[in-house]
This record gives C-alpha cells, sequence and structure tokens, in this order.
C-alpha cells in the first residue's frame, strides 16, 4: 500500500487537536491512522510517543522520540522530548546528550538548559538549601545583594537583622519586620552608608551575593562584605559554576545565564588561600560558601585593577583542564554542607 500523504497530514493534525484538548485516546487513534498512512511521519512518531510519554510508558516513548529525531534531525522538540524521557528513566548520561544536542540546535531553549542544569547538579536545588542556611547559622545580622523580587530575603528569620540591596527591587512580598531594602546600588550603599549602624552595631554574619553577573561587580561586593564580617561569618556567592560556555558570557544572550562569576572564585582561590572557598554542586549554577574571613585582609582591594584584567583575559576554556577541581565543587548533601558551616 502506497504512502497517502494527504491523509495523514490530516489525521496528524486531528490527532494534534485531540492531544491539546486533554483527549490522549483518540489522539492515539489519529497518530495511528497517520502512521499508517504514512509511517514516516515524524511529527506522527513525536506526537505517539507525546501520548506514551504521558501514559508512564516510557520506552515506548523512548522508541517514539528516537524515531521522529532519525526522520527528523532539526526538530528541536524531538531531542528535548528523548532528554526528558531518558531523565525520567533515571539514565542521566543519555539524558545529557540530549540536552546538549537540543541546546546545539536551539541555544537559548530555557527548559533545555533547565533540565541539563538538574543533569549536571543534581539534588537540592539553591533556593531550597538557602532557609536550610539560614536555621543552621541562625544569624543575627544578613545582607543581601540582587534582591529582585525578594524570593530568597523573606526566607531570613524572623529575628534576623536583613539589609537588602538593589537599584531596582521590584518586592511584592511580605518582608519580615527587621528587612529594610535600599534602592540602591551595592557600591552606592556601602560608599554612603553606615553598615553597622544600619545592622544594630553588628557585624555581618551571614551575606548572599546575587547581584550583576559580571564577575568585577561581585568582586567589589565581596571586599565590601568581608571588611564588614567576623572571622566567624559567611558569605554565599550565586552562580559560580556555569553550565556552559554560552551560558556563561559576559553579555547575556541567553535567557538561562550565569555570567562570568567563576572568575570570582579563581580569584580568591588564588589570592586568598587562607579563606575556606567552596561551590556547592547545587542548581542551576552553584552556590558559592566563603568562609574563614578576615575583616582586615587587604589582599584583594591593593591589587583589585590588576586581579580583573588578569581573569578579563581568561578564556573560558581555562576550565576544560578541571572545571569542578578548579572550581572547588563540592557535594550537595547537607550533612557534608553542615560541615562547611561549623
Amino acid at each position: 500500500m502506497g504512502k497517502d500523504s494527504q491523509l495523514a497530514q490530516t489525521a496528524f493534525e486531528a490527532g494534534v487537536a485531540a492531544f491539546n484538548a486533554g483527549d490522549h485516546a483518540a489522539a492515539a487513534e489519529h497518530f495511528a491512522r497517520a502512521l499508517r498512512a504514512d509511517p514516516e511521519h515524524a511529527g506522527a512518531h513525536q506526537y505517539s510517543g507525546g501520548v506514551a510519554f504521558h501514559a508512564g510508558l516510557y520506552r515506548e516513548a523512548l522508541e517514539r522520540f528516537e524515531l521522529a529525531c532519525r526522520l527528523a534531525p532539526g526538530r528541536v522538540q524531538c531531542h528535548f522530548d528523548l532528554a526528558v524521557t531518558h531523565w525520567k528513566l533515571g539514565e542521566a548520561d543519555a539524558a545529557r546528550r540530549c540536552c546538549e544536542k537540543t541546546l546545539s540546535l536551539a541555544p537559548d531553549l530555557d527548559p533545555a538548559h533547565q533540565l541539563l542544569a538538574v543533569l549536571t547538579l543534581p539534588g537540592a536545588i539553591y533556593f531550597d538549601l538557602l532557609p536550610m542556611i539560614h536555621s543552621h547559622l541562625r544569624p543575627r545580622t544578613y545582607v543581601e545583594i540582587g534582591v529582585s523580587k525578594g524570593d530568597s530575603i523573606t526566607l531570613v528569620r524572623p529575628e534576623t537583622r536583613a539589609i537588602g540591596i538593589d537599584p531596582e527591587p521590584k518586592v511584592k512580598v511580605p518582608l519580615g519586620p527587621n528587612t529594610s531594602i535600599y534602592a540602591t546600588t551595592s557600591d552606592d550603599y556601602f560608599a554612603t552608608h553606615d553598615v553597622s549602624a544600619d545592622l544594630g552595631g553588628l557585624p555581618i554574619d551571614l551575606a548572599f551575593i546575587d547581584g550583576m553577573h559580571e564577575f568585577e561587580f561581585a568582586l567589589r561586593d565581596f571586599i565590601n562584605i568581608e571588611k564588614r564580617c567576623s572571622a566567624q561569618s559567611t558569605i554565599l556567592v550565586h552562580d559560580c559554576y556555569p553550565l556552559t560556555r554560552l551560558t556563561a558570557e559576559r553579555e547575556r544572550k541567553t535567557l538561562f545565564w550565569s555570567g562570568d562569576i567563576w572568575r570570582l572564585i579563581l580569584i580568591l582561590r588564588k589570592y586568598r588561600p587562607d579563606l575556606s572557598v567552596n561551590v556547592l554542586a547545587t542548581a542551576p549554577t552553584g552556590l558559592g560558601i566563603v568562609r574563614r574571613l578576615d575583616p582586615a585582609s587587604t589582599a584583594l582591594a591593593e591589587r583589585m585593577q590588576e586581579i580583573v584584567d588578569e581573569h578579563l583575559a581568561l578564556d573560558y576554556s581555562v576550565l576544560d583542564a578541571d572545571k569542578a577541581g578548579m572550581l572547588a565543587l563540592y557535594p550537595n548533601d547537607w550533612d557534608r554542607i553542615k560541615t562547611l558551616l561549623s
């Protein structure tokens, strides 16, 4: 029996309509009819895989998606569907390869970046670790740079005196009774405010740097925060473990973006060997934990421009040899994380 492309396409379109309406049984019948008319209809194979996936039949879905990818190798969604299905089956390496293929075809596909992040850095995501860190450390004071919508600063304990700094805060959630937001840049805040006075005469016990995605800003924030800390304080730094070269660019080119904060970790490890510097392997892009602070240190401030120039010249490929080692990647295991905070 010959191929009937018109009949196949008509059945396929009916199947898509049924699938989108949530009638997967009817959709399956339409797709089966489409494939009888044209066994090489990539869309029908892909949507048949979608029906199987929604039914929890992941092996069957995988076969359909693989066939669709062979028939239409440039179809982005096919490769991403394969990645998600491998992930559901617990096949992390295969899922990662499919994510990478997806991103080679569609570099700005955010869901593919998000899945790749979970595959690369499994376990609790950073936002779930933050309240655990607050609860464990019970800081008297907290400073957050880069408040945005206020999601992370709302995690502070009610008794903690907290300061949020952001030039354009968009906070729409209730804040704690001891939380203040300063609508300014972090450079301006530290230059014009008596931080100790704003914190009731106390040092900064815990800080979270999550502002600009260019490392020199984070470096200045680190310097300004450390001099107002104590030796027992902790500084957290977001976006320290880049996922890909493209998402680690200084100029934003993708929705998923960590910038070049990874350079800050290299700087701290090279120029401040006295510090305890680790990056938690937590999605989406790692969370730095810096301890053993020295408020009296001037090692970074005195050589600031030299250090910035040196690290601007580094290409991302410098990480190729041993990214996890160079960035001090630390297991995403709470019992082990607590040892870093002791």
